[in-house]
Order: C-alpha cells, then sequence, then structure tokens
C-alpha cells in the first residue's frame, strides 16, 4: 500500500521503471486489438474447417464481445479488492492457457466455448492495465502522455493485426492466429511481477455477488438486443433483451444506493469531467464503429480491393491515431483539455463531412485522407476522455472507473453498428426494393440477399447475362453510397453537437482530473452507514 501524499505536496514523478512497466502493460493491449482484427481475416479457414452452423459462426464472432463487455465492471472491481497486477496476471495466464484451446479446436461448440474464455480472460486486461497507470503516474502531466500510449498500443494492434495475421493464414492453419498471444502473456507473466507495482484499495469489502449478477446481465442483455437489431432489425425479442437489460440496470443502480461498500460509485457521475468525457467518449466511439461498416463494403464491394489490400488501406488512420494521441501531452500544455477535445471532435467532424462528398468510383484517395483527418481528430478525445474519467475516481478505485470507461466504449461501437448499420440497411433496401431483378433459374433467396445487402447483389449479378449483371452492380453499388453519405452526415453532425458540449461543459478541467469524490466512509462490510457517518 502506497503512503498518502500530503495535500499540499506535488505528486512524485514516475521513473524509469514506470515506464518500463508502461511497455509492459502495452502488451496485453496490442493483443487485445490484435485478437479482434486477425479473427475476421480467419473466418473463411474456419468456415471450410470446422464447417459451422450461420448460428454458431455467429456466436464465434461475438460471443469474445459479449463476455468482455458483460465483465469488465467486474473484473475493474475485483482488481480494487485483490490487487490490479495480480489480476492482470492471472488474467494473462487464463488468456495464454484459452487461446492454445481455441487453436486446438477441433469443433464449433469448442471455438465458441474457448472464446468465451478469452473474453473472461480479455475482461482483466483493460480495467487492469489502465489502473495500474493511474496508480504509476500520479503527475497528471505524465498520467496524460502514459494514457496517450495506452490508447496507442490499441491502434498499434490493429496495424499489426491484419498483416501478422494474413502473414500467418498464407503459411499455417487459422489455428495460427490465436497463438500470437502464447508469447505475448508468456512475456508479460515473466516481466509483470519484476516491473509492475501493485496496488490494491485497502479498505476494499467482499465483492457484492447480486451486484456483480445484475451489471453481468444488464450489460450482456442491452448488448446482445443492440447486436441483434444491428444484425436481423428491429423485431420483439431485441426490444425485450434491452428492456429486460435497462431493468436490470435501473435494480443495479438503486442496489449501489443502499451499499456502504457500492461496486460502482454512483457520485461519480455527478461529476462533470467523469459524466461529460464519458459521454463524449461513448459517441466517439458510436461514429467510429459505425462508420467501420460502410468503409469496408466501400473498400472492398465498390473499388473491388481483396480483404489484405483493404486492410493495408486501413493502416494510414492507425498510424495517425497514434500520431493524434502521441500529440496531446504538448497540446494540454497550451490549452485546456476542453478546447483540445473540441477541437478534436471538429477536426474529426470534418474528416467524416469529407464522406459525404466520396465519389463512388476512383475514391480510394479522399476515403483514406478522410480516415486520416478522422482518425488525427478523436484519438485527443479518446486519450484526454480516459484521462479525465480515470482522473476524476480516488486512486483507490481506478479499477471500476477504468472499466466504467471501457464499457462505454463497447456500448458506443454496439450502438453505432445497430443504429447507423440500420439506417444505412434501410436506404439500402428501400433503393433496391424494385433493382434486383427475379425470374427462371434465380432462388428467392439470392434475390432477397441482394436487395438486402450489396454482398449479395455482387453474388446475384454473377448469375445473369447481358448488362442485367453491371446494371444490377450499379444500382447496388450506388444504393451503398447514398447509405454511406448520409450516415457520414449524421456522423459529423453527431461530433459537432459533441464538441460544443464539451469546449462548455469540461472548460474548468484540467487534464489528469481536477474533480474527485471523497472516498466512502466504511462503516462495516455489506452494512449500511449510519446516519451520522
Amino acid at each position: 500500500m502506497q503512503p498518502t501524499p500530503h495535500p499540499d505536496a506535488s505528486p512524485a514523478r514516475a521513473t524509469a521503471r514506470e515506464w518500463t512497466g508502461l511497455a509492459v502493460i502495452a502488451l496485453p493491449c496490442m493483443l487485445y486489438s490484435m485478437d479482434l482484427t486477425v479473427l475476421n481475416l480467419a473466418i473463411p479457414s474456419i468456415s471450410e474447417d470446422l464447417k459451422p452452423t450461420a448460428s454458431q459462426l455467429l456466436w464465434i464472432v461475438d460471443i469474445y464481445g459479449f463476455f468482455v463487455a458483460g465483465l469488465l465492471v467486474t473484473m475493474g472491481t475485483l482488481g480494487d479488492r485483490i490487487g490490479r497486477r495480480r489480476l492482470l496476471l492471472i488474467g494473462a495466464a487464463a488468456f495464454g492457457v484459452a487461446s492454445v484451446l481455441a487453436a486446438l479446436s477441433t469443433s464449433a461448440n469448442m471455438l465458441i466455448a474457448t472464446r468465451a474464455l478469452l473474453g473472461v480472460a480479455g475482461a482483466t486486461l483493460a480495467p487492469s492495465t489502465l489502473s495500474l497507470i493511474r496508480n504509476m503516474f500520479l503527475d497528471p502531466a505524465q498520467r496524460t502522455v502514459a494514457i496517450g500510449v495506452w490508447i496507442s498500443s490499441f491502434s498499434a494492434g490493429a496495424v499489426i493485426g491484419p498483416v501478422l495475421g494474413g502473414v500467418l493464414l498464407q503459411y499455417f492453419a487459422w489455428g495460427s492466429v490465436f497463438l500470437i498471444g502464447v508469447p505475448v502473456m508468456a512475456l508479460l507473466l515473466v516481466l509483470g511481477p519484476l516491473l509492475l507495482p501493485e496496488y490494491r484499495d485497502p479498505d476494499a469489502a467482499r465483492l457484492d455477488l447480486a451486484s456483480v449478477a445484475l451489471s453481468l446481465g444488464a450489460v450482456l442483455a442491452v448488448i446482445y438486443g443492440v447486436k441483434q437489431i444491428a444484425e436481423h432489425g428491429v423485431h420483439t425479442l431485441p426490444l425485450l433483451s434491452i428492456a429486460f437489460g435497462a431493468l436490470l440496470g435501473w435494480v443495479f443502480a438503486r442496489r449501489q444506493k443502499r451499499l456502504a461498500d457500492p461496486m460502482i460509485d454512483l457520485r461519480l457521475f455527478a461529476l462533470p469531467a467523469f459524466s461529460v468525457s464519458l459521454g463524449a467518449y461513448m459517441l466517439s466511439c458510436f461514429v467510429m464503429f459505425g462508420m467501420f461498416l460502410y468503409n469496408a463494403q466501400y473498400l472492398q464491394l465498390v473499388l473491388g480491393l481483396s480483404p489484405l489490400h483493404a486492410g493495408l488501406w486501413s493502416m494510414p488512420s492507425a498510424g495517425a491515431f497514434i500520431v493524434g494521441s502521441m500529440v496531446v501531452p504538448a497540446l494540454v500544455r497550451r490549452m485546456r483539455p476542453a478546447f483540445v477535445m473540441g477541437g478534436g471532435l471538429a477536426v474529426a467532424a470534418l474528416g467524416f463531412g469529407m464522406l459525404v462528398v466520396l465519389p463512388a468510383q476512383d475514391g480510394l484517395a479522399w476515403m483514406v485522407a478522410s480516415a486520416v483527418v478522422s482518425s488525427l481528430g478523436l484519438a485527443p478525445v479518446f486519450t484526454l476522455a480516459t484521462d479525465l474519467v480515470v482522473g476524476s475516481a480516488p486512486p483507490e478505485r481506478a479499477g471500476v472507473a477504468s472499466a466504467i470507461s471501457e464499457t462505454s466504449s463497447e456500448f458506443g461501437g454496439a450502438l453505432g453498428i445497430a443504429i447507423l448499420g440500420s439506417v444505412g440497411a434501410a436506404i439500402y433496401r428501400a433503393t433496391m426494393a424494385d433493382a434486383a431483378p427475379s425470374g427462371a433459374g434465380l432462388s428467392a433467396v439470392e434475390v432477397e440477399a441482394a436487395r438486402s445487402t450489396l454482398g449479395g447483389a455482387v453474388a446475384l449479378a454473377g448469375q445473369l447475362t447481358g448488362g442485367a449483371g453491371a446494371q444490377l452492380l450499379d444500382t447496388a453499388r450506388e444504393a451503398l453510397m447514398h447509405g454511406l453519405r448520409l450516415t457520414a452526415g449524421i456522423c459529423a453532425a453527431v461530433l459537432l453537437s459533441v464538441g460544443v458540449l464539451v469546449a462548455v461543459r469540461l472548460r474548468g478541467a484540467n487534464a489528469g482530473g481536477a474533480e474527485a469524490v471523497e472516498p466512502r466512509p466504511v462503516t462495516g462490510e455489506g452494512k449500511a452507514p449510519s446516519p451520522g457517518a
């Protein structure tokens, strides 16, 4: 346990050990991002080998994210109680074992189960690493730099993942993409105890299992409902799932107010530095993940690039994100975080606005330039929003604050895919309602697929003779472009609105979290505080 500094004392500055430890912390963050990208490349090989049903394939892709999102808050709270380093190392060992099991999977169900284990282990990584940064870097300026490095490590993983995954899949079986994690986690297990200090809440009570169940159920139910709407449209089951999740969330919040040692201290949400930053982070993820769907389709189905070439052309934007994250410390020395974030959101809005006039043909350079501008704008928002959220919490609650931050990004991404994807899908279907021909030799399933997605239209066009196929493709591509341009305009408007809100509401906030909640008085494990407490 670290001694509490005098209120007037300057925060201790990090030494070479902390900066070396930051490099160790970046390893699992890179792996977390790589694991998300390489799986998409491996899906064709997995489908050929394991022959999963459509439902099983969906679960192979989604179950990792479900368990990560559902367990982030639980793992953040657990880290505060048992120690952030201990939880990180336990999670690293579990991640390595689950990676080997996933690589050796002999059936679709086995792969689903091992991906679930990877999700449980992956949920320990982000809150543990970010909360360690909160306690390793007490100086606000140094912590801003450290969080910039932390954010950049995810982007670096996104850059490395497709390239490394493509090379492995070129020469080895699909299981090789999961084995990437084994040496990384082994290195973390060796270096972690040597370079990472241990931190935990010295007054931690036992984990409230009812709160764990309520938070897990609320997050899983809402995320499941949102993903179902994104994939299959609005219908009864996902709406009921979202409503049930919201009800569990309400019960969870009520319970936290009654507990002497709550899983989440709801007083944090009364701080603008916490709540406004959290909202900005979530909405930034909303627009970013929502547009990912369109970017991939444009590059591959409109411009005709291969998945590998499409992945390579995504590297400039990932590089821009790294650059944008690393210049934040220099910017906040000259400007308040509110104006850096507001300016970044305006720049990102410009990048998305460029897509409103994206040409249907020969637009590769314009698309890449738009992605670079958007990434440069969003990077300071991600860095400073995370910094303000984590800095607003007391050091002993850094784990749960980190987990809330990461959960908001999961929600934002899922909502972006569902809502913005639904907007584009509705425009596409409306345009294609009478465009896809039907007749002899064409199955109803193929015709319906062409009216639903550009990929379906490409497949159907290959069966048509004469100029009918080319005409169908032109109409389908133009339908996608209508949806892409409208969605980009919505994203630009959302970012501009959030930028104004951030500039106004956070104008008094400083990097590193100027506000913080006072620790709750501890009156006994699981007991409500007395009136005089």
